[in-house]
């Protein structure tokens, strides 16, 4: 009864902000315009506000596509739309203030969709270099890593986009490559039925390739089946495990927050030599104070995307220690990825998809 009520109450909110901006729409168009088919822009608005649920009920990169920029219009809309209202009411409904608001609005979403897809799927690629105070056994001294998550392959991204990140890796040429989470967005049936695999398998390094589950990659129940699927191509896909590469240093793959059941760092830590470096994979950067104080050396997580569409890094900044980029605390060298897929729209405003380097110097 509870679940009922809150879907309920959530379906009434959603459709009085749709309301809402759909009135605001209809008075510029009429105003600006004369537009007289209320009827055929009613039919419109609608459909618009039930793609988004569309977009996850059918398998349709349309749906989804125009569902999330809908999300867009009705998350920017929430905090414009008061503004203009208040403005326009203070300068006394004057006619011309609202032709002209009008056309600042849809300009600015003009610029949000314009920039925010550039954004979207123009990758940079992020170096930092960093030093660990320990040795190891090989005679090379220096190690090359990238970093990429957040891929959220599905019915949106698939394989151009990541021929993308095979390119990148090409060019980079690293020792090794972790993707720390959110292979897949929630369904792996899209990476399956368009192959990705057969562009997956071309993200090689000498090293290897490690990775690990996020939240999306557990919702859609497949987290085993992309298990197998990775490990078919050499993509070594660690729960709660270390493994010891070249015989110099290890990865620990964490499994999700989302798992109830998953493994302290203290547990999983204190079964390994400390006297080598200790990278730790974990998608949700929750942990990394404990990290830290564990003795792990470097943590690699992705998942907050950066809020993906600003101001909503603001709310990140707030939730995690290192939401975006890099922090060092004392020997733990923490690093955050924007991620280089998307989740909901394909627009990033504040921030862009992306690959880290990171080349480390063992002391």
């Amino acid at each position: 009864m509870v679940t009922i009520l809150a879907g309920l109450a959530f379906l009434s909110v959603y459709a009085l902000i749709c309301l809402y901006i759909g009135v605001n729409f209809w008075s510029w168009l009429k105003t600006t315009f004369s537009f007289k088919y209320k009827k055929t822009y009613i039919i419109i608005v609608s459909l618009l506000s039930l793609a988004f649920f569309g977009g996850y009920s059918i398998p349709s990169p349309l749906l989804e596509m125009i569902g999330g920029y809908w999300l867009v219009v009705i998350g920017y809309s929430i905090l414009i739309l008061p503004i203009i209202n208040i403005i326009y009411f203070i300068l006394k409904k004057n006619r011309k203030w609202k032709i002209g608001l009008g056309w600042v609005t849809v300009a600015f979403f003009a610029f949000v969709f314009i920039y925010g897809s550039y954004n979207a799927w123009t990758p940079v690629v992020r170096e930092y270099d960093v030093s660990i105070d320990k040795t190891i056994a090989n005679d090379k001294k220096e190690l090359k890593i990238l970093m990429a998550a957040d891929l959220h392959l599905g019915t949106v991204i698939g394989n151009n986009h990541l021929d993308k990140l095979v390119k990148i890796v090409n060019d980079v040429k690293p020792d090794i490559i972790f993707l720390p989470g959110d292979i897949i967005n929630d369904d792996i049936t899209p990476y399956v039925e368009q192959e990705m695999r057969t562009t997956m398998e071309k993200i090689q390094a000498p090293l290897g390739v490690f990775a690990v589950p996020g939240n999306h990659d557990y919702y859609g129940g497949h987290n085993e089946k992309l298990k197998k699927e990775l490990e078919e191509i050499d993509i070594r896909f660690l729960m709660d495990e270390a493994v010891e590469v070249a015989g110099d240093f290890l990865v620990l793959g964490r499994d999700d927050f989302t798992n109830p059941n998953r493994k302290t760092l203290d547990e999983l830590i204190n079964k390994l030599d400390k006297s080598k470096p200790i990278f730790v994979l974990d998608h949700q950067p929750r942990e990394i104070i404990e990290a830290q104080a564990e003795g792990a050396d470097m943590i690699f997580s992705g998942h907050t995307h950066r809020g993906q569409l600003a101001p909503a890094h603001l709310i990140t900044e707030r939730m995690y220690d290192n939401d975006w980029g890099y922090l060092n605390i004392q020997q733990l060298h923490s690093f955050t990825t924007s991620g280089f897929g998307l989740w909901g729209p394909a627009l990033r405003i504040g921030s862009q998809s992306e690959v880290m380097v990171i080349d480390v110097t063992f002391n």
